[in-house]
């Protein structure tokens, strides 16, 4: 029976019951987290605690525990699901008033919820083969910076891509890659590593900070521009990083083929290192 984290409790996942009346149920008016679990410990604890403080005061929604306190839950979970690979969910919006209404009162408590996911990563198919994504045009809002709960247009654009046959979507905007659906997008061309700067217009993606400080330590260089899909397309590879895929090859885009249309030897580089990290600073 899986337990999950709310409000200061543990229970069965299956009565973790949050209000109708939760703002991040009617508003979207809330943030999240998701972490990686290898060996039953968290990876990058750190980077995804620091952005939770930060996309939370983005928004004005206080924590409603510290961060250390936070971190403890995310281990007791662990511990108590027996989880060895998978993702730690967290939750966190401005809870909960006796009605629906845009402004909330001055008494509202934030709701925070947290549970695991067991999901395999580390050896799966798509590692050896390589994924697709399909391109379609960014329909979000202008502040991608904040982990918003508010995913409607991400969850349409996974839709159209998994119609399409492709495993991954790439929002475009105004000619530009701005980022995957779920992910952060890479590309590998003579240049160096090419990856979207960080801006409102997309997330500051910490698999992808951590993984791009390990490609510039084993000597590769990293650009930070935006690129097109016509450069993606003629790139030597390309790539995405998150924290349910690591680092995970793209061998098509739209259907038409990256480089030799197998994984590239950088990518599964760059994958090599980054679990190798994540198992020397897990926590």
């Amino acid at each position: 029976m899986s337990v999950a984290y709310l409000n200061g409790r543990f229970l069965p996942l299956e009565q973790a019951h949050v209000s109708v009346l939760d703002r991040g149920f009617l508003f979207a008016d809330g943030i999240y987290e998701v972490a990686a679990v290898i060996d039953g410990h968290l990876v990058d604890s750190a980077a995804h605690l620091a952005r939770l403080e930060r996309s939370a005061g983005e928004i004005g929604i206080p924590l409603p525990i510290p961060p250390a306190e936070i971190e403890a839950v995310q281990k007791n979970l662990v511990a108590r699901n027996g989880l060895g690979e998978g993702l730690v969910y967290l939750q966190l919006t401005r809870g909960a008033d006796g009605t629906r209404d845009f402004q909330p009162s001055a008494a509202i408590q934030p709701t925070l919820v947290m549970f695991v996911q067991d999901k395999p990563f580390l050896d799966v198919a798509a590692v050896r083969t390589g994924i697709s994504v399909a391109t379609t045009p960014d329909l979000r809002w202008k502040r991608r910076d904040i982990k918003s709960v508010m995913l409607l247009a991400q969850a349409m654009a996974k839709q159209a891509a998994k119609v399409s046959g492709a495993q991954e979507a790439w929002m475009i905007e105004d000619g530009f890659v701005t980022e995957g659906a779920s992910s952060t997008a890479f590309i590998l061309t003579d240049e160096g590593i090419i990856t979207r700067p960080y801006s409102h217009a997309v997330l500051a993606g910490c698999t992808g900070a951590a993984l791009t400080a390990l490609a510039e330590e084993s000597g590769l260089k990293v650009i930070r521009r935006p690129f097109t899909v016509i450069e993606a397309l003629a790139a030597r590879e390309a790539f995405i990083t998150s924290a349910s895929t690591l680092c995970q090859s793209v061998v098509r885009i739209d259907g038409q083929a990256i480089g030799s249309g197998l994984p590239g030897p950088v990518a599964i580089r760059l994958r090599e290192l980054y679990i190798d990290f994540a198992r020397r600073t897990a926590s």
